[in-house]
């Protein structure tokens, strides 16, 4: 492999359903043997005029630190079979094909993380606490449990976003209602923070998904909440940005050591571009 194609790998797309829209796209490091692997969700607000395209910048810089990179693409809402349940059923499905013959020689299934973006943030803190659910619900039972999540600039909370009034009322166009109307669907939609080592980082300028929703979070077991001055909704899944920096060592952190120079520049980072909650 030559130094461009490492810089810029060329994805495998794999599917794990007949519909289109389910599909993901890996990229692997160069190396032999199974890799760390990062699930990347983009957001959009469940709508389906958004795709995984947003998310491609971060699966390249990813995969040229080492890692191999899942871009998960999902039923959303306005196609066939989006929203509740199909979304949810189809990012649980796209995990757990990570444990399939597909992938044995290419990821460590003992070292995934999943990293969302919004809506995606959203799907990946869920997709995170699946093995809580109550046995038969969707999603239930998953054949992967990451263990490590990342929400950037992530719906935290979807009873809270649908009386907000967020996305111009996206969740309850996710959810087919409110919360009153559908109380099981949020209940099972509604992810369990915390369940794994989770970090939620979002700009203070953010006008999406307004900072009040992961500071909300602050003091939860396991959870860090990091909030970066001066940076909006779309700044966080910038790979030049300075959350990015701060995202990035935490994420290889947790799938693997992270080498002592590495932990000191982001430490620097944090100091100047950020405060924690």
């Amino acid at each position: 492999m030559t130094a461009s194609q490492s810089r810029h790998p060329v994805p495998r797309r794999t599917r794990y359903g007949s519909a289109p829209e389910q599909f993901g796209d890996l990229v692997l490091p160069a190396g032999d043997g199974p890799a760390p692997v990062v699930v990347l969700v983009h957001g959009g607000f469940w709508k389906a005029s958004y795709g995984l395209d947003l998310m491609e910048p971060l699966r390249d810089d990813l995969c040229s630190r080492g890692l191999a990179v899942f871009n998960l693409e999902y039923r959303r809402v306005g196609r066939s079979g989006g929203g509740y349940p199909g979304t949810l059923l189809d990012v649980a499905a796209g995990i757990d094909a990570l444990a399939g013959a597909s992938f044995s020689r290419d990821v460590d299934v003992e070292r995934v993380a999943v990293v969302g973006h919004s809506a995606g943030g959203h799907l990946a803190l869920w997709a995170a606490s699946r093995h809580l659910l109550p046995l038969g619900a969707p999603g239930a039972s998953p054949r992967v449990v990451p263990t490590f999540v990342v929400g950037q600039a992530a719906v935290t909370d979807l009873e809270d976003a649908a009386l907000d009034g967020l996305g111009s009322g996206a969740v309850r166009r996710f959810l087919d209602g409110t919360p009153d109307d559908r109380p099981d669907a949020y209940r099972v939609a509604q992810p369990a923070i915390g369940a794994v080592p989770t970090l939620l980082v979002s700009g203070d300028r953010d006008d999406d998904v307004p900072v009040a929703y992961p500071r909300r979070c602050a003091g939860i077991d396991g959870v860090e909440v990091l909030v970066v001055d001066g940076e909006d909704h779309f700044d966080v899944i910038d790979p030049a940005g300075g959350s990015w920096a701060a995202t990035v060592t935490r994420l290889t952190g947790a799938l693997r050591p992270t080498p002592r120079g590495d932990a000191e520049h982001a430490d620097r980072a944090d100091q100047k571009h950020s405060s924690e909650y």
